[in-house]
């Protein structure tokens, strides 16, 4: 039997086609689906050495470290005169000179971004040349922060339309400090932001080892009390979000493995770095499941343990 389709059911049909296509073609109408706040104007870019690229505004652009020559000139031909990075890692400064760029070095980390760094990067925004490019690492989680709490100073974002902003960028919400400091940012009065000092560094000084190793020592501690609790928050500690924790671990050897104390040290510190690494990223892998399977929990666990332990021996005991 021939179907036949009545004129303004196939017309209706042949329109929800159009539109369906348009969707699928375009991924910031996708993404406003889940983020209906989103300020209008926002738009994804192209360019080589640059990964998760955006304009946000006229003079704010947001996205991954620039990578390459060809990554400065695309900024460049864009017009952009400051870059500002709130990335750990020392910035480019010597290719960014090349192509009539200024670095600022504003780092926070992956818990939130501090208030005070936070009114920094509204006062470095308004008072430098434009426009500006932010950026972190990857362009997925710091960089998004730190151009949300820009945009909440310069133009007036509401906490909704920065929350829709980082979820378009995919912030990861294993990241609730970042969500929440910009939830909660209050843009700067006029005198707060007169006395903030306009010395702003092209590079903020790196961390000692000691000092990254604590935070490491002390997220392994406040993981080896979720193990003990079943790869469950622990009683005492209700706060704990096991797989934030092991996220902020893989971040935090991730960082030091890109920094100038990691090129500074031998060969065996880094491949021993390496492997420690891997296991965090391993264990933190383990956690991320649902149901956790606590055999492959506690070998992840042992692993990471016993890259620690190795390398302690060899360059610290």
């Amino acid at each position: 039997m021939k179907l036949v389709i009545k004129r303004p059911v196939a017309a209706f049909l042949s329109a929800l086609a159009i539109v369906s296509s348009s969707q699928a073609q375009n991924p910031i109408t996708n993404a406003r689906a889940g983020t209906a706040s989103l300020p209008a104007g926002i738009h994804p870019l192209k360019a080589g050495g640059i990964q998760n690229f955006y304009q946000l505004t006229d003079k704010i652009y947001s996205g991954s470290a620039p990578e390459g020559d060809a990554a400065f000139a695309d900024l460049q031909a864009r017009g952009v005169k400051t870059i500002i990075t709130v990335d750990g890692a020392k910035p480019d400064v010597e290719a960014a000179r090349r192509h009539g760029i200024r670095y600022v070095h504003l780092p926070f980390g992956y818990d939130g971004v501090p208030t005070n760094q936070a009114i920094r990067l509204v006062k470095a925004a308004e008072t430098l040349p434009g426009p500006i490019y932010v950026h972190c690492h990857h362009g997925l989680h710091r960089g998004p922060a730190g151009a949300a709490v820009i945009c909440m100073g310069m133009v007036g974002w509401t906490p909704a339309q920065a929350d829709s902003w980082l979820k378009l960028a995919g912030t990861s919400t294993n990241y609730p400090g970042l969500y929440r400091t910009v939830e909660a940012f209050q843009p700067p009065s006029a005198q707060a932001l007169k006395m903030v000092p306009e010395d702003f560094p092209e590079t903020s000084p790196i961390p000692p080892l000691a000092d990254v190793m604590v935070q490491i020592d002390q997220t392994v501690d406040r993981l080896k009390l979720i193990k003990q609790a079943g790869y469950h928050a622990p009683a005492s500690n209700p706060d704990l979000d096991p797989a934030h924790e092991t996220l902020l671990l893989d971040e935090l050897f991730k960082e030091l493995a890109r920094s100038p104390i990691a090129e500074k040290r031998d060969g065996d510190f880094r491949a021993k770095l390496a492997r420690a690494e891997q296991a965090a990223g391993e264990f933190h892998t383990s956690l991320s499941v649902t149901p956790v399977i606590s055999l492959k929990a506690d070998a992840a666990f042992q692993h990471l343990n016993d890259a620690c332990a190795a390398c302690h021996k060899a360059h610290r005991n």
